[in-house]
């Protein structure tokens, strides 16, 4: 007898990445013409030398490094986060508004549960960040799409007119994955002001907030004092300290959410990643400097990738900031397509558009380029290879 597989999994699409992973098989490449990698966004360097020797030292020394915890995360972390986010931001955030999370999908996923269920909606822009368009689908959510407009930026007006009694949030993302697009302050304010206004939430998922090329707080929502009763913040300490396998997130939110938001934690996980709470403290409280240099070499390497596509014939540079560049390719072919032809003919592996946004829209026109990982000469040689790329018939 068939195994019986929940019909909400069934209808959204296999894990993006490992998809474009397996575009790889079967390709040789040579050591004169390496694989250029730019499909994920994620530090491929361990933490640097002090957090690896504060980690090692806690697996040592710290008994309750190894024990369950508290199911929201350690209140030492609730703490560092209040206190500088609400000098970074210009509010007053408690920490008991402060939740960990097993890295930022699941603060999303945590801040989605305890707002809508199957048969809600949620206003999700596109290009969309493909893990909440998943999640939103197997919870059994409508996704109302929200297309940006060319300068890869949404419209309030436009979110407003999807606006139904089902619909229970607004999710914005900036700096903005895939398209890399820094969202004005004046733009966040004004989606906050409509989800106040209409009685919805605000998710604003700011994983790369410590990239924004911007000096200053990227908005002002939580100077605002009733901010618990709309906003709920999330964010990844993935980036900033280079701890994607450790598995830490934050979520920010109001009292009454996160007594909901701590039913759905502790039956998924229990409790955050013990070594790793530990680490994102560490540096919270340690590497400033260091995360500093690593902001500014990420603005060279973007600085870096839109004098590239200057140069280069046909393509359209749409968005660029943090880990990401978002561009209109030239070629009479679907970006799916182009992708993998891109494996073949120029060892280079980016994702197609089409994983951003829905089928038949202009994601087919475009292709994100993930250049945290790749050096300045790397950035160098990807576009000599894409100057070079002439497919039969593009």
């Amino acid at each position: 007898m068939p195994k019986q597989i929940n019909p909400a999994f069934g209808a959204t699409f296999a894990p993006p990445v490992m998809e474009a992973r397996r575009w790889l098989e079967g390709v040789h490449f040579t050591p004169e013409r390496p694989l250029i990698n730019v499909s994920q966004a994620a530090p491929v360097d361990p933490p640097p030398a002090p957090l690896l020797a504060a980690l090692a030292q806690t697996v040592l020394d710290d008994p309750g490094a190894h024990l369950y915890g508290p199911v929201l995360g350690l209140p030492e972390l609730h703490s560092e986060i209040a206190a500088q986010w609400s000098t970074a931001y210009g509010g007053d955030i408690q920490p008991e508004q402060v939740a960990i999370t097993s890295g930022c999908n699941q603060a999303f996923c945590a801040a989605i549960a305890t707002l809508a269920g199957a048969g809600d909606a949620v206003i999700l822009p596109a290009p969309w960040y493909f893990n909440h368009k998943m999640w939103l689908d197997m919870a059994g959510i409508e996704t109302r799409t929200l297309m940006c407009g060319d300068d890869m930026l949404p419209d309030v007006a436009q979110a407003e007119a999807l606006i139904t009694p089902n619909v229970k949030a607004i999710v914005l993302v900036t700096p903005n994955n895939p398209t890399g697009a820094e969202y004005p302050a004046s733009l966040v304010r004004a989606f906050y002001d409509l989800a106040k206004r209409r009685g919805l939430a605000l998710v604003v998922d700011e994983t790369y907030r410590d990239f924004d090329s911007r000096d200053g707080a990227p908005h002002d929502l939580f100077a605002d004092p009733d901010w618990p009763d709309t906003l709920i913040q999330l964010y990844s300490f993935s980036k900033a300290y280079r701890l994607t396998g450790h598995r830490v997130g934050a979520l920010i939110a109001g009292g009454g959410q996160m007594a909901e938001i701590e039913k759905f934690l502790d039956t998924q996980t229990i409790c955050p990643n013990q070594l790793g709470q530990r680490a994102a403290l560490f540096g919270m409280q340690n590497l400033g400097d260091w995360l500093a240099g690593e902001r500014l070499e990420i603005l060279r390497r973007r600085a870096a990738i839109t004098e590239a596509f200057g140069g280069l014939q046909g393509w359209r540079l749409k968005g660029s900031g943090a880990y990401f560049a978002y561009a209109e390719h030239p070629f009479d072919m679907p970006s799916d397509a182009l992708a993998k032809m891109l494996v073949r003919e120029a060892s280079a592996l980016m994702l197609p558009g089409t994983m951003f946004c829905p089928p038949g829209t202009a994601g087919e026109r475009h292709m994100r380029i993930a250049f945290a990982n790749v050096d300045l000469a790397g950035i160098g040689e990807l576009f000599n290879r894409l100057a070079q790329f002439h497919p039969a018939g593009g």
